[in-house]
């Protein structure tokens, strides 16, 4: 009828540091498989792009961020200005640029 309540108690006393390097493990390992697979190649492709974007010249035909497909007739260091089509020039932020388009590589859209 009396039943006295037990208690657990540590067995080894102190935690070792060996345990800890061992619960720690997992967590750097999916650390460096995330550095690895995720962060560096969208590091590595922020880089081309911004290079890509930063070359833009005169004469290059280029896709905006809204989907507009134009001809580069200016660049300064912010702006670009964009000929989408005869007579129709709009300016837009270099930065909103998605792609440079080849224009070797590009063919008529009528073709």
């Amino acid at each position: 009828m009396f039943i006295t309540p037990a208690f657990a108690q540590t067995a080894g006393g102190q935690a070792s540091g060996a345990g800890i390097l061992v619960q720690m493990a997992p967590l750097v390992l999916i650390f460096v498989v995330f550095y690895f697979l995720l962060i560096r190649p969208q590091q590595k492709k922020l880089k081309e792009h911004k290079a890509k974007i930063d070359a833009v010249k005169k004469g290059d035909q280029v896709i905006t961020g809204g989907g507009l497909v134009g001809k580069v007739l200016r660049v300064d260091e912010i702006y670009a200005d964009i000929e989408l089509a005869p007579g129709l020039k709009v300016k837009a932020v270099k930065s909103t640029l998605t792609e440079v388009i080849d224009p070797t590589a590009a063919k008529p859209a009528n073709d």
